[in-house]
């Protein structure tokens, strides 16, 4: 009987798991209050929209933690993680990446659609809004070698230290993976801080004009990314410290760095297309 239940392949049968159906309650009571905070939609009298979203918040972080959390201990204790099952996991990393590119493929879609025509004769209202050219004219744009510059060299030098890290995690280095992860992590919040410091000193808003709905679309979505991969690699940071990773079982590593280069050079196609090629030549300080 012990032999009809054998497992004569590599790939991993996941035990019966309460997280997908948790992570389907929470979302939906997320969505819900997201709804009724917009729509100022009440409960017998009271405004609960905002409470029913973090509800629903609190409960797809919690998710998250403890289904990462299972997959962490299938991987590290319980040798679930075959070459084959990495394999699908790679795939399943590589797709998730493709299908980020083309989520900021529409927004640099949205961006050009408008800098490209600015003066076009189908849409007619275009001419009045933008005044015929791009950047619109009463739009105070970034000037690209300030800040942008310098977040752009931080973010460079952060691939290279993520790299490092990675390199020594595959000589099994355990100080050099250590000290690699703190410097990425650093530079990750840093830029963050100096992105934060730059929308401060904005000249324009996002609201009321294309070109500050594009322009705050794709930047704060890109840094919102580079916030989810400073705690992707901190993440893994913890876990180097907790012996989890081996030079030939790192996935979570592997794909922590994958994403980090990703938003490494998504930032470099908006630096070099909103901010250089949209300067206006009138920018302010910042």
């Amino acid at each position: 009987m012990a032999e009809a239940h054998a497992k004569h392949h590599d790939y991993h049968l996941v035990d019966p798991s309460p997280w997908p159906l948790i992570g389907s309650v929470s979302a939906f009571t997320m969505a819900v209050g997201a709804v009724m905070y917009l729509k100022t939609l009440t409960i017998g009298g009271l405004a609960l929209g905002p409470y029913i979203f973090f509800l629903g918040v609190a409960g797809v972080l919690y998710t998250m933690l403890s289904w990462w959390t299972d997959v962490a201990r299938e991987a590290t204790y319980q040798g679930f993680h075959t070459r084959v099952v990495q394999l699908s996991h790679r795939y399943g990393m590589l797709l998730f990446i493709a299908s980020e590119v083309m989520f900021f493929v529409a927004w640099f879609w949205a961006y050009f659609d408008a800098a490209l025509y600015p003066n076009d004769p189908h849409q007619y209202a275009r001419a009045d809004l933008f005044g015929g050219v791009w950047p619109p004219k009463g739009i105070e744009t970034f000037d690209p070698w300030h800040l942008p510059l310098l977040n752009t060299l931080i973010l460079l030098t952060s691939g290279t230290t993520v790299t490092w890290a990675h390199h020594a995690l595959l000589h099994n280095d355990r100080q050099g993976v250590k000290i690699g992860l703190w410097l990425t992590v650093l530079l990750g919040f840093i830029f963050t801080c100096v992105q934060a410091y730059e929308y401060s000193h904005a000249a324009f808003a996002f609201h009321g004009h294309i070109y500050g709905a594009t322009f705050f679309m794709a930047t704060g979505f890109h840094g919102f990314h580079v916030i989810v991969g400073t705690i992707f690699l901190a993440v893994c940071l913890y876990r180097v410290y907790q012996g989890h990773f081996t030079p030939r079982q790192h996935l979570g590593f592997e794909f922590a760095a994958w994403y980090w280069h990703f938003v490494d050079v998504v930032w470099l196609f908006l630096f070099a297309a909103i901010y250089v090629w949209g300067y206006g030549g009138h920018g302010g300080t910042f």
